[in-house]
């Protein structure tokens, strides 16, 4: 088996996997659990979304977030910026790092951003011009990468022209998502097949939801592809408005398990990284969604039970 020798895990927990929650969390948990990641080794925590608290209510804090945070030399903080508006915001809230988010899907496209992919790439290339001339770095999103809500199937030649056109515009990185996670390793072997035609592979991520319990198998069938970024979120925080019965990101106690199984270095701390869900868990008042950070749990407790 051909795997990379180090994975970047970027955690998006704080901002796509609090977005969907139905009550809005504090500004203050929000920081904490920032600050919380940010001691465990990742090297890139995405805390926020600058857009319109219209769209996203749970997101209206942002700004007072990113100002908040304690920020920890060596990590980067990106931050999702719809247009010109939101990345004036961002700048002003100290984004390091921003990131665009499109779609493979028309439908999804103009459910997700109120427009249509031709559009989104006028946009997009605005934010990234702008972006440049302010030294930051432009991430892009790639949704529906492997199924939309509304179409079904999506063409994986689609997605590779979706993601070659963002690099075009400048990214630096495509991440390529699984919104509603119904993707299997052999779907996303040949998306990525196609994709890196397009975009080298060392510039591409990964951002693969659990809806269907595959999130880890379609990493591990991308890791031999030599994909090396992969996208998690803690406890397994979030969902997609606009996508209905997707859940949340794969989780990332569970995804850092695998590689750590795999000998694969992340720099990330698991009990860390544990304690950190369990904080927003216990925020929420329900368990977390990883498997490993509840076996972990139950192990302590049968631990107490024996002594």
């Amino acid at each position: 088996m051909r795997l990379p020798k180090r994975v970047k895990i970027v955690e998006v927990g704080p901002r796509d996997g609090l977005q969907h929650e139905s009550t809005v969390v504090p500004t203050e948990v929000k920081i904490e659990l920032i600050n919380r990641l940010s001691e465990t080794g990742l090297a890139a925590i995405e805390g926020a979304s600058f857009v319109s608290p219209k769209w996203m209510p749970q997101m209206a804090d942002s700004s007072e977030v990113m100002l908040g945070i304690k920020r920890r030399p060596g990590v980067s903080y990106p931050v999702l910026v719809p247009n010109l508006q939101g990345l004036q915001a961002a700048i002003a809230a100290g984004a390091d790092e921003v990131a665009v988010f499109g779609a493979a899907s028309e439908s999804f496209s103009r459910k997700n951003i109120n427009c249509s992919i031709a559009v989104s790439f006028d946009r997009f290339g605005e934010v990234c011009e702008a972006a440049r001339k302010q030294g930051l770095r432009v991430r892009g999103y790639v949704s529906c990468a492997l199924g939309c809500p509304y179409e079904g199937a999506v063409d994986p030649e689609s997605v590779a022209w979706v993601a070659g056109r963002m690099m075009e515009l400048g990214c630096y990185e495509i991440s390529l998502g699984d919104t509603i996670g119904v993707g299997t390793p052999g779907k996303a072997r040949a998306m990525i097949a196609a994709v890196s035609r397009k975009v080298q592979v060392e510039r591409l991520a990964v951002h693969f939801h659990d809806t269907y319990g595959q999130a880890l198998a379609n990493i591990l069938a991308v890791l031999e592809q030599g994909i090396a970024v992969v996208d998690s979120s803690v406890a397994g925080l979030g969902g997609c408005p606009f996508a209905p019965g997707a859940s949340g990101n794969v989780a990332s106690e569970d995804l850092l398990y695998m590689l750590k199984g795999l000998g694969i270095e992340t720099g990330v701390d698991l009990q860390a990284l544990v304690a950190a869900g369990r904080y927003i868990s216990d925020y929420l008042q329900r368990p977390s969604g990883s498997r490993v950070a509840n076996a972990l749990a139950a192990h302590r407790g049968e631990g107490k039970n024996c002594a």
